[in-house]
């Protein structure tokens, strides 16, 4: 349907509406109370749906066509498939002649003069130590034994002096006997002490003592050859002369 007959059809349906029905009209000297109002509401029964469509009509119109672009025209290019290189082949060498030296078979690039070192150093193998067992500790050695004692000896040239004088009460009393003393002799030869081991009489050791300690003379004990004091026992008697 195109837009001017549908703007006809809507203009001529008023008139049919406006028509009472059965074909009576009313009359001219009739009163009509809405008589007034009819135009206008006749004016917008109509104008409204016309103005409607005009604009529903009109609206593709006012679209703007798209722009019509030309065809581009091109050549078809076929893409071959890369083919893989053929592998290099090894440019063909004259075998190297074989030298009876190393250094003459191979050249190093640059020259670093003559080596001194041909080769790395061999030292000969040596095993680890095997881990030594003592065992239990060893005794200690026995000290060397000191060399032996030499006694000491009465000196020959004090014997007139060894005999002590005669107890004058046992000499009264008749009374004769011995005495035992032991007697430390000092490194000079000299006696230093007197002790009693027996006796007969008492005043046989104090006679014997007070001699021992003013006229005994002796070479002292040596050990090694070197003086030393010493104990020795001596025996004295006592008897009376021309009984």
């Amino acid at each position: 349907m195109t837009l001017f007959p549908l703007i006809s059809a809507i203009v001529a349906a008023p008139e049919a509406i406006t028509a009472p029905e059965g074909g009576a009209g009313l009359r001219r000297d009739s009163y009509d109370p809405g008589a007034a109002h009819r135009p206008l509401a006749a004016t917008l029964a109509v104008g409204l749906p016309v103005a409607l469509v005009v604009a529903v009509a009109l609206s593709p119109m006012i679209v703007k066509p798209k722009p019509v672009l030309s065809p581009l025209i091109g050549t078809l290019i076929k893409i071959e498939k890369p083919v893989d290189p053929p592998p290099d082949k090894q440019p063909e060498t004259s075998p190297t002649p074989k030298s009876h030296s190393v250094r003459e078979a191979v050249k190093p690039l640059v020259d670093l003069g003559p080596r001194t070192d041909l080769g790395a150093e061999v030292k000969p193998f040596v095993p680890d130590p095997i881990p030594y067992d003592p065992g239990p500790p060893a005794r200690p050695a026995d000290p060397p034994a000191p060399p032996p004692l030499v006694l000491a000896k009465l000196d020959p040239r004090y014997a007139a002096g060894f005999q002590p004088d005669y107890p004058a009460s046992e000499q009264r009393r008749e009374v004769e006997g011995a005495v035992r003393v032991r007697v430390l002799i000092g490194t000079d030869g000299r006696v230093k002490a007197v002790e009693l081991v027996s006796t007969d009489s008492p005043g046989f050791f104090e006679e014997t003592k007070r001699r021992a300690l003013a006229k005994w003379r002796f070479k002292p004990a040596t050990r090694g050859g070197v003086p030393e004091e010493s104990w020795q026992v001596m025996t004295v008697r006592f008897e009376i002369k021309g009984a």
